[in-house]
């Protein structure tokens, strides 16, 4: 589904604008809640020089905010968000209100990582994100605004990176793709159809394994939850798989490596299924099949390759164009459902990239004085 933007709402010259940010409250304890968060109105700052201010329009909604929702993160990756503060590291979509830095001019689309906020004050040489959230001006006339939070974004870097430079994709290879009903999976999954190999996919539903058939031309898909997944992934590809884009972790790794041929490859890029376990996870039984096969198992994030970003740019832009990639979004509308859609999409309740549409109100302006 594709929608716009919605309008610019410009802000009174002379005026005090009230946003609203959502902020945690606590950790939460298992599935993610609404009474972990809190609504919280701020003043929104005037731009000093060198910065910024941004009307937020879309943000975007990732499993990996929830290693994000703990006490502390996973060592190396992004820290934890503080409780009752802003949640920096988030990667929205908005448009310049007002701006002190060059190259920057009101109306410009631009993106940034002060997302789950109506509006941002962004330094324009700040580098978020490994440098994936730095400001930056977009091109709307290749796709809509949203569309450079998923397939034109970070979760295309991820897909794009992980599978042709990270997974090393070879002439021949047999690829499967968990969750590949997903923001990245799901273009994983059709990268590799275009380079002309065979993909399976998994998913959590029978209407998202009709999806990867039907819409997504998958050589074969199926229902992880509807068997034991060694046996599903065997009937899927009966001669074994040489590439596994790893979303989910667990038992999906384990069943990789045993369906994985000599020389095969895993590339990793998140654990969805150890995001909110309370005890620690326990590692594959069969690892040892790494050293007999050969394996190589490469865990990666999409900002450690922030370089390849105009390559994957003009690539999946022209592939787009062309009708050859496709993508789905899950929208949420209203800020304050931020939550609510982290949640749905951990339960797995999502297709495609899930995002929130802001819709810029209720906000005060209360004149100076």
């Amino acid at each position: 589904m594709r929608t716009g933007a919605g309008a610019v709402h410009p802000l009174r010259p002379g005026a005090v604008t009230i946003g609203r940010e959502i902020r945690p409250i606590a950790y939460p304890r298992g599935e993610v809640r609404a009474s972990d968060f809190r609504v919280a109105e701020v003043e929104v700052g005037k731009p000093r020089p060198g910065e910024v201010l941004v009307r937020n329009t879309w943000t975007s909604v990732d499993a990996a905010l929830r290693l994000r929702l703990r006490e502390k993160a996973p060592p190396g990756y992004f820290p934890a968000f503080p409780l009752d503060e802003p949640m920096d590291g988030i990667m929205t979509v908005g448009e310049v209100v007002e701006s002190r830095a060059d190259g920057f001019a009101p109306g410009d689309t631009v993106w940034h990582a002060s997302g789950w906020r109506d509006y941002a004050v962004v330094d324009a040489e700040s580098r978020a994100l490994g440098g994936v959230g730095t400001l930056t001006k977009l091109d709307v006339h290749i796709a809509p605004p949203q569309a450079h939070l998923g397939v034109l974004g970070s979760g295309g870097l991820t897909a794009y990176a992980g599978l042709f430079h990270v997974a090393d994709l070879r002439d021949g290879d047999v690829v499967w793709v968990s969750a590949a009903a997903g923001a990245v999976g799901s273009l994983v999954a059709q990268m590799a159809k275009i380079r002309g190999h065979r993909v399976i996919g998994s998913a959590g539903s029978d209407e998202k394994v009709r999806y990867l058939l039907e819409e997504l031309g998958l050589d074969a898909a199926f229902n992880y939850k509807c068997g034991a997944l060694p046996d599903l992934l065997r009937e899927a590809a009966p001669g074994g798989i040489d590439v596994y884009f790893d979303n989910v972790g667990g038992d999906h790794l384990q069943a990789a490596l045993g369906a994985l041929r000599r020389s095969g490859r895993i590339a990793i890029c998140g654990m969805i299924s150890e995001y909110g376990t309370e005890e620690p996870p326990h590692g594959p039984t069969n690892l040892m099949l790494a050293v007999t096969k050969g394996l190589t198992i490469r865990g990666f994030r999409g900002s450690d390759h922030t370089h390849l970003l105009p390559e994957m740019r003009r690539q999946m832009g022209a592939w787009v164009r062309e009708g050859r990639l496709h993508y789905r979004e899950t929208i949420v509308d209203g800020l304050t459902q931020a939550p609510a859609a982290l949640a749905a999409l951990l339960r797995g309740d999502n297709t495609g990239k899930t995002l929130v549409r802001i819709d810029g109100a209720p906000h005060r302006e209360n004149a100076d004085g």
